[in-house]
């Protein structure tokens, strides 16, 4: 499209550029309508949202599993009386113990850091010795 303008120059103005035919997330079929739109329809939008329900609730089971595991491996070490106790860290491995996976952690004023699972913790030494404690 030529325009025109008022100091005598003609501009060519190509409105195909850019522009990119958007598609449905779901089913891949072109958009009508508003330019912000992602879903053809309530079913597709309904499905997106359904898949991502169902695998952030697996991620949350499946890490879930992890933390149990690690505080009943935590709880059998420590036992029901003590409130620490020093294992080694291959121990812990041998059982199976994950450390990637806590509720939370603690730095003390000495810049230890306690990993906690619930309200038992553990603390890394680093001659491969672990302390194990409960928390008051």
């Amino acid at each position: 499209m030529n325009i025109t303008v008022k100091n005598g120059y003609s501009i060519f103005i190509d409105y195909t550029i850019g522009v990119m035919e958007k598609t449905c997330k779901i089913c891949a079929k072109p958009l009508k309508g508003r330019t912000d739109k992602i879903f053809c329809s309530a079913h597709c939008k309904n499905q997106y949202h359904k898949y991502v329900r169902y695998a952030s609730k697996t991620a949350a089971i499946e890490i879930n599993g992890y933390l149990k595991r690690n505080y009943a491996i935590l709880w059998e070490l420590l036992g029901t009386n003590k409130t620490q106790v020093k294992v080694y860290r291959n121990i812990l491995e041998k059982k199976k113990f994950r450390f990637k996976y806590h509720t939370h952690f603690h730095i003390n004023s000495s810049n230890k850091t306690f990993f906690y699972v619930y309200d038992l913790a553990w603390m890394e030494f680093s001659d491969d010795e672990i302390l194990i404690v409960r928390k008051r």
